[in-house]
């Protein structure tokens, strides 16, 4: 005959089970506390159509706001110089420059953003420095790019539960111009030496994470280059532990290398004068990451009207990923109220 537990036995029986189902959520609520979250997207430019968007009182990142504000870190690429001084190059047939009255639309939704382009320095130097000059007042930290070379290549660190997070800004669009030297101002160039260099000297200074956030590829070009292709491997190999890209004005899919995601472009985020729905989609990159390196990633398309103010759309072939998964999955996520 089976043994039935006394009743008085019952109270301590009951105690110790909440006592295991305090211990379970606890243990489960530590493992989520020691994730952080990151968000990616690709180029904002707040000139031209956006830039008249703006001065006309209304807000470009306005149906968006959810999904940056839902991650632990919000990282941007700013294609366009924030600056009242400068003249735009002769040698460029588009150059843009922002005025500093976008800054109040950035801050609180980005942490960090990427000066790393081919129009950072459309109004030359002094336009450009005076862009990291208005980022630091606004509270955003700006990397990529800086006052001389040593400062363009500092990474920008990202500390949250214990994690430390490395992102590296660099610009690979040819022809190569803009760099930054040993005392003057500009990019960071994706020269392999110096790259390599950088990725291993982050994880000396104790980067957990190390991620790359590239300027690379052709324009209008669904695929990336071999040259793409050879970069990211070769970051990887060097330690990072996923790599992010930018400047196509389109975005050209993901693969796993070693286990590791590289996204090759997310597009276009807030930009106008492109008229084709492949121009002018992008995608927004959430990522989950611990100390072990990316646990799960998701891609949220968004499309710009002719303004180039972006709106979440529905779309199933977005590409996602999960550790332990090895293949690339599709995961369309749900439209996001505007």
């Amino acid at each position: 005959m089976p043994h039935r537990p006394s009743l008085a036995c019952l109270p301590a029986m009951l105690m110790a089970a909440a006592v295991c189902t305090g211990f379970a959520a606890q243990a489960g609520q530590a493992a989520e506390q020691s994730t952080v979250s990151l968000v990616f997207v690709g180029d904002i430019m707040l000139d031209d159509g956006p830039g008249q968007t703006i001065a006309q009182g209304q807000d470009p990142f306005r149906h968006v706001d959810a999904l940056l504000k839902a991650a632990d870190f919000r990282i941007g690429n700013l294609e366009c110089p924030i600056a009242t001084t400068g003249q735009p190059l002769d040698n460029k047939i588009f150059t843009f420059r922002a005025k500093p009255s976008v800054l109040p639309l950035l801050k609180g939704r980005f942490d960090a953003l990427s000066v790393a382009n081919n129009h950072a320095g459309d109004y030359g130097k002094p336009a450009f420095v005076e862009t990291l000059d208005w980022l630091k007042k606004t509270g955003i930290q700006a990397f990529g790019g800086g006052v001389n070379l040593t400062e363009a290549h500092i990474p920008l660190w990202l500390h949250r539960h214990g994690l430390r997070i490395a992102v590296l800004g660099y610009n690979e669009f040819k022809p190569r111009s803009f760099e930054a030297g040993s005392n003057w101002p500009g990019v960071a160039w994706s020269e392999d030496s110096h790259v390599v260099a950088d990725i291993r000297a982050a994880r000396q200074a104790g980067a957990d994470i190390i991620i790359p956030f590239m300027h690379w590829g052709w324009e209008r070009e669904p695929t990336p280059t071999e040259r793409q292709r050879q970069l990211a491997r070769l970051m990887i190999d060097a330690g990072a532990d996923a790599v992010v890209g930018a400047h196509p004005h389109i975005t050209q899919g993901a693969e796993l290398y070693r286990g590791k995601p590289i996204i090759y472009s997310l597009g276009n985020f807030v930009f106008d004068s492109f008229t084709t729905p492949a121009t002018r989609t992008g995608w927004i990159l959430r990522m989950k990451l611990d100390k072990q390196g990316v646990v799960s990633w998701t891609t949220q398309a968004v499309m710009a009207d002719e303004a180039g103010t972006p709106h979440p759309i529905n779309d199933g072939d977005t590409p996602c990923g999960q550790r332990g998964i090895t293949a690339i999955q599709s995961c369309g996520m749900p439209r996001s109220p505007s």
